[in-house]
């Protein structure tokens, strides 16, 4: 069975891929050059998608490469709740459904 630890690592991961595409998506909104802007941006998106490759690293140290891959699938989940929150934008029952057939599939690969 899997530890507490296991699960929050397995969060911890799955939101620090969303957040960082959420710093990538918040960055195309700024000129590509050295402005500060972009560069905050840019430094968190890449901070955020390190940390989340190195729990990801971490987590393949204590669960199986065939169980932690499918579930990276959760990130979807936060994109969801993220881009609702912090971009405006509209969920629509159609992405909410094909992430919940994301997410069945993921399950289904890993029992």
């Amino acid at each position: 069975m899997w530890k507490e630890n296991e699960i929050i690592l397995l969060i911890l991961m799955t939101m620090c891929g969303a957040l960082g595409g959420l710093f990538l998506k918040k960055l195309s909104l700024y000129t590509i050059g050295i402005n500060r802007p972009f560069l905050t941006h840019l430094f968190w998106a890449g901070l955020l998608y390190i940390l989340g490759a190195l729990l990801n690293i971490l987590l393949l140290k204590y669960l199986p490469y065939t169980v932690v891959y499918p579930l990276t699938s959760i990130t979807y989940i936060w994109t969801l709740i993220f881009s609702k929150i912090y971009l405006k934008e509209t969920i629509s029952a159609r992405k909410i459904g094909g992430v919940l057939l994301i997410i069945c599939g993921a399950f289904i690969l890993i029992l």
